[in-house]
């Protein structure tokens, strides 16, 4: 029988976890400086929490959700997104009564939505996520922003486009439904089936509909910025000056609305411009979300975060022609010759290793031509030579696979010649 990977998944090849590790310590990295603490959430966890967190009139909910009973007859669900099992963390372990206020969290791992697979979107990818949940300071919607920009930025990214809209406060958001609904209600027949269903669960999903997108309706509907009172309008107006000052570029789309229910005031997207990436070109997305932490049974807490694909990041890259700089060789590589010089090589292979050094050697007890051609292979920087004749003289031959220099040297000092040559390279 052959067994392959299930649709929509994806074996991971040492090849490529090079870039995968890479950018996850670049990301981590940057949250340090921005002061975001990493939290880790089941992968899987109670159905409700994202009937009630995402949005039941989401397609994520609806669609795309792989749901299971586990053996107590309780519903399990794969989580879609993260954002969900962030703030229930965050409500569980009452984290809104630490001193430090916002909580500001990151999160790396796998998400389940069940969906057609197609290039940079699978049933199963990885999400790299922030939260930061505690304050309705206009400067943290900028700080996030600014986390989300850089993250690319910082990666080689050149060709991105922040786009960013306000849905208001609850009453400018019920306000601007009641408009989407008498707009909408005269050409519902002529729209899909969803889209007619969203027209009484929540009409402003129908700005985000694929199917729908080139009706003549979604050109002429209402804009949220019309609808939103003054309160609203100032906060956006603080958000986008603090962009200003900030020089972070943007453009601003009165139709943009996120594909989760619990959004309102920011929203944004991050898209990428570059040539070839593809015709789905968002590559992150996020906003505020400030009646979550209630809903999940927490307390009155604003919040505000994104996420982003990797498996997206990586093709933005790809488009860009941006290699990243991942280190595939070693360091040293031990050549040995009989019995005695092999039992040595295991040795001093792992003394090396103990001292931080990448070492490897052969295992397949090949001759010596084919061994230098694994080091080779293997990209060694440094060959070390044993033999019988070595061991008598208790040394070793340190060869530079760059400069084909070599030096005999004593196998007590080994370690430490070893550690001095690489951290002159460095």
């Amino acid at each position: 029988m052959n067994i392959k990977a299930p649709r929509g998944t994806q074996d991971l090849l040492p090849e490529t976890t090079g870039n995968w590790q890479y950018i996850e310590q670049k990301l981590t990295d940057l949250c340090r400086r921005f002061n975001y603490k990493e939290i880790r959430t089941p992968v899987f966890e109670h159905t409700e929490l994202f009937q009630r967190g995402v949005g039941d009139s989401t397609d994520i909910v609806q669609k795309e959700m792989y749901t299971f009973q586990d053996r107590g007859g309780r519903s399990l669900t794969l989580r879609p997104e993260g954002t969900a099992s962030a703030v229930r963390a965050f409500v569980e372990h009452k984290l809104y009564g630490l001193a430090n206020q916002p909580v500001k969290l990151f999160y790396f791992g796998p998400m389940f939505r069940y969906e057609r697979p197609q290039q940079g979107r699978m049933r199963q990818f990885v999400q790299f996520g922030i939260e930061a949940l505690g304050s309705a300071d206009p400067a943290v919607d900028a700080e996030v922003l600014a986390l989300a920009m850089s993250a690319y930025q910082e990666l080689g990214l050149r060709s991105l486009k922040l786009v960013l809209n306000s849905l208001g406060d609850a009453e400018s958001r019920n306000n601007h439904r009641e408009a989407l609904v008498e707009h909408f209600s005269p050409h519902k027949e002529e729209l899909c089936a969803d889209c007619q269903v969203r027209l009484e669960q929540n009409p402003l999903r129908i700005l985000d509909c694929k199917k729908d997108k080139d009706h003549p309706a979604m050109a002429t509907a209402p804009s949220i910025l019309t609808y939103l009172n003054e309160e609203s309008e100032q906060y956006f107006a603080q958000v986008r000056n603090h962009l200003d000052n900030m020089g972070i570029d943007y453009v601003i789309d009165p139709n943009l609305v996120r594909g989760l229910d619990y959004y309102n005031h920011t929203a944004f997207e991050i898209m990428s411009n570059a040539e070839g990436f593809g015709a789905i070109t968002t590559l992150s997305g996020g906003g505020r979300y400030n009646g979550l932490v209630e809903e999940l049974g927490g307390p009155e807490t604003p919040g505000i975060g994104f996420a982003m694909s990797l498996e997206r990041l990586l093709m933005a890259l790809e488009a860009e022609g941006i290699e990243l700089p991942v280190a595939d060789g070693l360091d040293c590589f031990f050549v040995s010759l009989g019995d005695q010089a092999e039992k040595a090589a295991v040795r001093y292979t792992y003394e090396l290793r103990k001292a931080g050094v990448q070492v490897d050697k052969d295992y397949q007890q090949r001759k010596f031509k084919a061994q230098f051609k694994a080091a080779d292979r293997s990209k060694a920087k440094y060959v070390v030579i044993l033999g019988e004749e070595e061991l008598q003289n208790n040394t070793a031959t340190v060869r530079n696979m760059n400069t084909g220099e070599q030096e005999d040297v004593s196998l007590q000092q080994l370690v430490a010649y070893m550690k001095k040559e690489l951290e002159g390279e460095n």
